[in-house]
């Protein structure tokens, strides 16, 4: 007898990942790998402002999952730049969008609490309806819309205060001042929970595994989600909770966080206006996937260990 042919096995999705050089997309970078064939791609190989190339990406790569981790988030610029920002984060994922409803592909998005306008007493749910009041958050959504107008098959993540230890963020920024200055004014009416691109990664990466490995079951859990740590806190306490950590690892500055001065968002003005409430509220998410999402201090306090190398006991 001749022996049993082994039964060919399926070719691996190919992933294709969109602003993979950014801190979110660094992060994804690791956490897709065991999903299948990965191709990442950074802003020099993949440009959001340019459609036609864009399209030219898809054309030849044909990917079965975009993940889409690119985006305009210079939120002040954007008041001054809002054609550019609308190309990036409005008319590129329409392109997305249109190509994975043509090719029956998966299209995972990152949005914001920036669509908000941040006056609720509680925290933000998928059906509460938007209004932004900023460009960044006006394209952000243009962005959602277009990709939930296409009917393509997808994952919209809304997540607020990212970090990470690659890259630039609250967090770090308050570091480098507080070696720098002997005092720091902070605004504390300003509230939401800092997030992880590690957690965001990780959970999307989940998702993803359900959606591809359930097809029958997908199209009931596609959609928009919000994603963020678990809590919440004001940029004020925030920027106290990263020095006092920091510097209980060692770390020599010149601002203590005592010595942070709470101050009003009208004291700090700035070109594009923030949502003075950024929570939002997960529990859709945590219900499907079966998750408990973390608390961010412990996120954060493992950035600052990772991003400065300290450990307990260090002096820096």
């Amino acid at each position: 007898m001749q022996p049993e042919q082994a039964s060919a096995q399926p070719a691996p999705p190919r992933v294709l990942l969109l602003g993979a050089d950014g801190q979110l997309g660094w992060e994804l970078r690791r956490a897709l790998l065991p999903l299948g064939e990965l191709v990442a791609l950074g802003r020099a190989q993949a440009d959001l402002g340019d459609a036609q190339a864009l399209r030219g990406v898809l054309q030849r790569l044909r990917p079965a999952v975009i993940v889409n981790a690119a985006a305009y988030t210079a939120v002040d610029r954007a008041e001054s730049e809002p054609e550019l920002a609308r190309r990036v984060n409005a008319d590129a994922p329409r392109v997305l969008a249109e190509h994975a409803a043509e090719h029956g592909a998966w299209l995972v998005h990152y949005s914001t609490d920036y669509v908000f306008d941040g006056n609720t007493p509680r925290p933000w749910r998928e059906t509460d309806v938007p209004a932004p009041r900023s460009v960044y958050g006006h394209t952000k959504l243009l962005g959602e819309q277009a990709i939930r107008d296409s009917g393509c098959a997808h994952l919209i993540l809304r997540t607020s205060w990212v970090f990470a230890a690659r890259g630039s963020n609250f967090a770090k920024t308050m570091v480098r001042l507080a070696r720098e200055r002997e005092q720091l004014r902070v605004v504390a009416d300003q509230v939401g929970a800092p997030t992880g691109a590690e957690l965001i990664a990780d959970i999307s990466a989940l998702a993803l595994h359900r959606l591809l490995r359930e097809p029958a079951l997908a199209r009931g859990n596609a959609g928009l989600y919000h994603l963020t740590s678990s809590g919440s806190t004001s940029w004020h306490d925030y920027a106290r909770h990263v020095l006092r950590h920091v510097a209980g690892r060692g770390m020599q500055l010149r601002c203590a966080a005592g010595q942070v001065q709470p101050i009003a968002t009208s004291q700090y003005p700035l070109p594009a206006p923030r949502p003075a409430d950024s929570r939002l509220d997960c529990t859709a998410l945590q219900r499907w996937l079966g998750v408990s999402l973390p608390a961010w201090q412990p996120q954060v306090e493992r950035m600052l260990d990772e991003a400065y190398g300290l450990q307990a006991g260090d002096v820096a």
